[in-house]
C-alpha cells in the first residue's frame, strides 16, 4: 500500500493481499460477477471486519430481507446483528428493522431525491463502512444514465470525505447492459467468476495502489470467503545451500554423481508400474533419515497403500511419520486450486522447514486440481521456481505413456523446469520385460550415462549392472551387437 493511503481490510486476507494491503479508507470499490459468486457473501465479511475494530456499518439492501441476510451470515460464522440495515427493497420501508431509522416510503419519493435521502440516513448514522448489496437498485430509480452519474459522484465525494468506504455490489447477466458508469467511478474493482476451472477471483483495478494481476484461487467454506493469490517466485533465489540429497541406494546414488543437488528439481520418468512412486519414496525416507524434513504429496495413491508398499520395500514410513521426520499428505480430487496447493507447500516449507518435496505424481496433479492443463501447467513452473529459489529440492514423478522405448523425456512435456531427469522404462530382451534405469539430465554436475538394469526387492530398489552388448535400449527393442 502506497504512503499516505489508509488501507483497511476487506475480511479476506488473500484478497487483501492482491489489493497489495487492501482497500483504501474513503474509497468506493465494485464487486462483480455472475450469481453465486459470493459478492453479497464478501460484503459481509467487510461489514463484519468493521464491527471486529468497532466501527459502525451500515448494509444498504434490496433483494433479501434483513432477517435474512443475518441468518445466512451466521451460517457461516459471521456475525451481523449489530450492523445497521437501510432495505430498499420494493415492499419495505427505509430502515424498518431495529437499530433503523423512519425516513420516507420508497414509492412516495421522487427519483431525483432518491440518493439525497440515502445521503442523509449515512449522515445520521454516520457508519465507517458501508455495503450497498447491489448497487442497481440506486440506477433502476434515477431517470437515466447521466442522471445515475451525477447522483452517484455526488455521493462518492460526500463519503470521501467522511472517510467512509463503501463496497457496492452488482450481478453481471449475459444479456444485462455494461457496468462502465460504474466502474469508471470505482477506485477498485474486484471480480468473482464460477466455472469449469472452479471460483476465481480477479482484481483488474485499484487506482493509485495497483494489484497482483491475474486470476487466482478462490473457494467458500463454513469460514466464508478464502482467497488464494498465486504463488509469485522470489525475483532472486537464496544461495544453493550445497550438499546432497541421497537415496540411500548407494549404485544409484552413483549414478547420479553422488545424488541430487539441494535446490533442483529432479524428474522420475516411466510408465505405469515400472518403480517411480519406489523411486521417489526412497529418497523421501533417506531425506527423513537425514533430518530434512519431507513432504510427499499423493495424487494418485492413498497414504495406506503408499504406506503398504513402501514398508514392504523396508521403508520405515510410519516410524518416520510418527516421529514427525516426514510428512505424507494425500489430496483429494477437485478440492483444491493449483493456487491453494501453492500455498500450502509454501506453508510447509517456511512454517515445517522442509527441505524436500515430492509431488507423486504430475498427471495426478492435473487431473485432481481445477483449472485447465495450460494453466496448471504454469502453475507448477511457478511452484517449482519458488521451491528451487528456497533451495528447496524437489522430486516430481511422471508418468510416460508408453510401456517401451522413450518418445518424448517426460509425459507431462514440462521438462524445462527439471535440472535433472532420472528414467526408468522397460525393454524387452530375451522375450522377456526387463527394468532398466539411466540418467538422461543433470544440470549441475556429471553423471554416469550408463544404463543399468534394476529390479524391486523385499530390501527396496537393486541396481543389477550395466546394459552391455545390446544397443537401442531406449527405443524398447534391443539388439545384440556383433561382436566379432
Amino acid at each position: 500500500m502506497n504512503r499516505g493511503l489508509d488501507a483497511i481490510s476487506t475480511g479476506v486476507s488473500g484478497l487483501d493481499e492482491l489489493l497489495h494491503g487492501g482497500v483504501v479508507r474513503g474509497r468506493m470499490y465494485l464487486v462483480r460477477g455472475k450469481p453465486g459468486t459470493g459478492k453479497t457473501l464478501l460484503g459481509m465479511e467487510f461489514l463484519s471486519d468493521g464491527l471486529d475494530d468497532g466501527e459502525t456499518v451500515l448494509f444498504i439492501h434490496g433483494e433479501e430481507s434483513r432477517d435474512d441476510i443475518v441468518a445466512n451470515a451466521a451460517a457461516l460464522g459471521i456475525d451481523l446483528d449489530d450492523a445497521a440495515f437501510l432495505d430498499l427493497g420494493p415492499e419495505s420501508d427505509f430502515f424498518s428493522q431495529d437499530r433503523t431509522y423512519d425516513l420516507v416510503d420508497p414509492q412516495d419519493v421522487e427519483s431525483e431525491q432518491f440518493i439525497d435521502d440515502i445521503r442523509d440516513a449515512i449522515e445520521d448514522l454516520d457508519p465507517a463502512r458501508v455495503c450497498i448489496d447491489p448497487i442497481t437498485q440506486l440506477q433502476y430509480v434515477e431517470t437515466s444514465d447521466y442522471q445515475f452519474r451525477k447522483r452517484l459522484i455526488s455521493l462518492m465525494r460526500f463519503l470521501k470525505d467522511r472517510g467512509t468506504t463503501v463496497l457496492a455490489t452488482r450481478t453481471q447477466y449475459d444479456s444485462a447492459p455494461s457496468d462502465d458508469e460504474i466502474a469508471s467511478l470505482s477506485d477498485g474493482i474486484i471480480e468473482f467468476e464460477r466455472g469449469g476451472g472452479g471460483r476465481r477471483a480477479r482484481v483488474p483495478k485499484h487506482r493509485g495502489v495497483g494489484q497482483q494481476d491475474g486470476t487466482h484461487g478462490m473457494e467458500i467454506r463454513e469460514g466464508g470467503i478464502e482467497v488464494y493469490p498465486s504463488l509469485v517466485p522470489p525475483l532472486h533465489g537464496d544461495e544453493l545451500g550445497g550438499g546432497l540429497v541421497t537415496s540411500g541406494v548407494p549404485d544409484l546414488d552413483e549414478l547420479l554423481g553422488g545424488g541430487i543437488e539441494r535446490g533442483t528439481a529432479t524428474f522420475v520418468s516411466g510408465p505405469t508400474g515400472i518403480g517411480k512412486s519406489t523411486t521417489g519414496a526412497q529418497f523421501v525416507a533417506q531425506a527423513a533419515a537425514d533430518g530434512l524434513a519431507p513432504v510427499a504429496y499423493l495424487f494418485e495413491e492413498s497414504l495406506e497403500t503408499f504406506t503398504k508398499r513402501s514398508e514392504a520395500l523396508g521403508l520405515p514410513i510410519t516410524e518416520l511419520r510418527e516421529r514427525g521426520d516426514l510428512t505424507v499428505e494425500p489430496v483429494e480430487p477437485l478440492t483444491l486450486s493449483a493456487e491453494e496447493f501453492a500455498r500450502r507447500v509454501q506453508r510447509q516449507v517456511e512454517e515445517a522447514g522442509s527441505q524436500v518435496v515430492m509431488i507423486d505424481g504430475i498427471d495426478g496433479y492435473k487431473v485432481a486440481l481445477q483449472g485447465d492443463e495450460q494453466a496448471l501447467a504454469e502453475k507448477l513452473h511457478a511452484l517449482v521456481r519458488y521451491l528451487t529459489n528456497m533451495d528447496v529440492t524437489v522430486i516430481l514423478l511422471d508418468e510416460i505413456k508408453d510401456i517401451t522405448g522413450l518418445p518424448t523425456a517426460t509425459g507431462a512435456n514440462v521438462s524445462y523446469i527439471a535440472d535433472n531427469i532420472v528414467l526408468l522404462s522397460y525393454v524387452e530382451m530375451d522375450g522377456e520385460l526387463r527394468r532398466v534405469l539411466g540418467v538422461l539430465k543433470k544440470r549441475v554436475s556429471d553423471f554416469d550415462p550408463t544404463i543399468h538394469e534394476f529390479d524391486i526387492t523385499d530390501g527396496g530398489i537393486r541396481i543389477a549392472g550395466p546394459v552391455e552388448g545390446v544397443q537401442g535400449v531406449l527405443e524398447g527393442s534391443p539388439t545384440r551387437i556383433d561382436e566379432r
